[in-house]
């Protein structure tokens, strides 16, 4: 657990950032000293000045810092030396943690608190030597000091502003971490209650445990913080502890934000081979390892020294010709060119038998999550008798597919989920409820939070800021957002002039009004006035406002005001795009949830450029398996065939932008978390997810092709 999101709950945080909330700081600007927030009486953060005693001395708060892992930073001053120091403020506050639970941490907090060399020697080992932890009596608040001035960047923060590491940093970072991880888990180490302990497991790595500092903007040194003997302290008794790690489980976490390094991103799957980048196949084997998923090593002090051991990705077994090849050439019998002529085409065969048999074994390994789903309904074990009722936002996903064709034209899909298992009696019926202010809260959700409520479960795409601690949560497919614009066949046609595609910048720039005219995007683009709308659909406004705009408050103000007046059906859309294109050229742009959308040809689906300058296209052309092009006839047949065009679940449909998965949520609750429990489960098996991607969603897992391209009819 890397976040506090789901933390306080008892606490009605607007932003659910309670550590760093803006009502917080609005709150000492109002009232100088003010010790809770006004909007959910959560404490505010230390003023500046404020002193804190410990046993070792005092200290002055001179600045609040920001927050990392499950605390508060600050900057501040020794009062008897003047040395800065760092503070980090853990909290225990009273909603969430009673006086004994609060008795107990703090108590256990002195215990463990900070760690030193039993010995007394001063090495660094890049591990941030903790001064002193102390736990006052009174209050609601423990502090962790630091003597040694830290890094300013977590690995997160250095992720989100430089992007992707290279090979070569990614291996750099890896020996240092491994250093620090062999010395960690092994040297004697002694807690601030002298208790002495020869080795200790980090437990809590990840992109916000471990800092880093760049030194002359090239070669950085990094530094572990926040073990998880003192920082699991402070996760709320209602929140499940996570278990202790071991060594081997602090050198998978380590894999893992190598990987995110590598990749650039935190939400990809490491498991899934297409992620992984392809420079550097040395890197991925030792990465491999580390996650376990080959031998793992079976220590720091291992892994290291295979790391070390490593070829670089450019090295090759070729050698160049020495000076005298010609003359060796020419006392060299002609019989063994002969010979060699033979191994070389051997070798030429062998290779290319090779190259064909890994293609098989990849294709074979990106099917096995496929081919080990339940095969159908009817597999789905303790399925019970019984009448459960879910519910879904009025507009949203699921309450379009539903009325969607899943098999043949008399068969929809909300009839095949009433009653998905005959011979278990088994009903679930599906209400459509509108959210009065989606922005807050998601209606549905509320319904199955209720203790007494009706409805059994939801499902949606609103996962943050609505799932609190007391639900469960499935994945079961994904949907997302498509931006679309003007389309012709001609060769002055818009989509063509942006290259069939637009960045996330862009989009951000149009949405808040910074751009108003196409050339502006593309120097190729006519001066032609661009006009946004929005789709209807709440859950789809919501979701732009996140994945494009990031919740910024300040553009989703401007983007309010730009679509006020442009707000229409995403249908209604595409028709007044089509019919003011067919007179002259038309600027409208605007976006819509992607099962409801791409089922059409009057239109261009732009494909989206991230963050870090990858393009990827949400849809496919299945008589060519490619990504669809600004060259493609979308509308190629008078009677348009909509199955020419499917969602491209492949390599990896999380690497599109503006995707987002599909949940069941409902009650941890033994008893009422059935139905939602069986119902994500028959969605999960691989009949149900082959019916989802008929109506237009992606799966969990990539398809076979044989399955794809049959649109799953082989599966019963």
């Amino acid at each position: 657990m890397s976040s506090t999101e789901l933390f306080y709950k008892e606490y009605s945080c607007s932003h659910n950032a309670h550590l760093d909330c803006e009502k917080i700081i609005e709150t000492l600007q109002e009232v100088k000293g003010a010790k809770f927030c006004f909007e959910c009486g959560f404490p505010t953060i230390l003023p500046e000045e404020a002193e804190i005693k410990g046993y070792r001395g005092s200290y002055r708060v001179t600045k609040f810092l920001g927050v990392r892992g499950f605390g508060r930073l600050y900057s501040g001053i020794q009062l008897k030396d003047k040395q800065p120091v760092i503070i980090k403020e853990y909290l225990l506050p009273s909603r969430t943690f009673n006086q004994d639970e609060t008795f107990k941490r703090k108590e256990a907090f002195k215990r463990v608190g900070g760690i030193d060399l039993a010995d007394n020697r001063v090495q660094n080992f890049r591990l941030i030597q903790t001064w002193e932890a102390i736990s006052p009596e009174r209050g609601e608040s423990c502090y962790l000091i630091t003597k040694d001035v830290q890094p300013s960047q977590t690995l997160r923060q250095y992720l989100k502003q430089n992007g992707a590491m290279t090979p070569e940093q990614v291996r750099e970072l890896l020996s240092e971490v491994l250093q620090t991880l062999e010395f960690l888990h092994s040297q004697k180490l002694r807690f601030s209650s002298n208790q002495v302990q020869r080795g200790l497991e980090h437990g809590n790595i990840n992109l916000d445990s471990v800092l880093i500092k760049v030194e002359n903007k090239q070669r950085f040194v990094v530094y572990l913080c926040d073990l998880a003997i003192w920082e699991n302290l402070f996760i709320p008794p209602s929140i499940l502890q996570p278990a202790a790690k071991t060594r081997v489980q602090d050198l998978e976490s380590l894999g893992l934000v190598a990987f995110q390094l590598w990749v650039g991103q935190t939400q990809l799957d490491p498991k899934n081979n297409q992620t992984w980048p392809d420079n550097d196949n040395y890197l991925k084997q030792f990465i491999y390892r580390l996650l376990s998923f080959n031998t793992p090593y079976g220590s720091a002090e291992i892994a290291r020294q295979e790391l070390l051991k490593l070829p670089q990705p450019d090295e090759s077994d070729n050698l160049r010709p020495s000076s005298d090849s010609q003359e060796q050439k020419k006392r060299f019998p002609k019989k063994y060119w002969l010979w060699l002529g033979v191994l070389a085409f051997l070798l030429l065969g062998g290779t290319i038998w090779y190259y064909f048999w890994q293609s098989f074994k990849l294709d074979e390994g990106q099917n096995a999550e496929w081919q080990r789903l339940v095969q159908n309904f009817s597999e789905v074990d303790n399925v019970p008798s019984g009448k459960f009722t879910y519910a879904g936002e009025k507009d949203g996903t699921w309450s379009y597919i539903l009325e969607q064709n899943a098999e043949n034209d008399e068969t929809k899909l909300k009839n095949i989920l009433t009653n998905p298992k005959p011979d278990a009696k088994v009903t679930f019926t599906y209400k459509k409820i509108p959210s009065n202010d989606i922005t807050k809260v998601s209606q549905p959700i509320e319904e199955v939070q209720k203790e007494k409520g009706t409805i059994d479960f939801a499902i949606t795409t609103l996962f943050d800021n609505n799932i609190t601690h007391d639900m469960n949560s499935e994945q079961v497919a994904y949907d997302g957002l498509l931006v679309f614009i003007a389309y012709s066949n001609g060769d002055f046609s818009l989509h063509k002039k942006l290259d069939g595609k637009i960045s996330l910048k862009d989009l951000r720039g149009i949405y808040t009004g910074k751009i108003i005219n196409w050339d502006q995007i593309n120097k190729n683009a006519p001066p032609l006035a661009i006009e946004p709308y929005v789709p209807t659909e709440p859950e789809a406004i919501q979701q732009f406002k996140k994945l494009v705009l990031e919740n910024n408050s300040e553009d989703i103000a401007l983007f309010d005001k730009i679509t006020k007046t442009r707000t229409k059906e995403t249908g209604d859309t595409q028709r007044q795009i089509s019919t003011a294109n067919s007179k002259s050229q038309t600027g409208i742009i605007s976006f819509g949830i992607f099962s409801k959308t791409w089922h059409q040809c009057s239109v261009y689906p732009l494909a989206i450029v991230n963050d870090r300058n990858q393009t990827i296209q949400p849809l496919l052309n299945h008589a060519t398996k490619q990504p669809i092009e600004p060259s493609d006839w979308l509308c190629a047949r008078p009677d348009f065939d909509p199955t020419r065009f499917k969602p491209n679940e492949t390599p990896n449909y999380p690497l599109y932008p503006l995707g987002y998965p599909l949940y069941v949520v409902y009650p941890k609750d033994n008893t009422r978390q059935l139905g939602g429990f069986i119902f994500a489960q028959l969605l999960q098996t691989l009949q149900g997810q082959c019916l989802l991607n008929k109506v237009g969603l992606v799966p969990l897992q990539p398809m076979p092709n044989d399955i794809r391209n049959d649109a799953c009819k082989s599966v019963p």
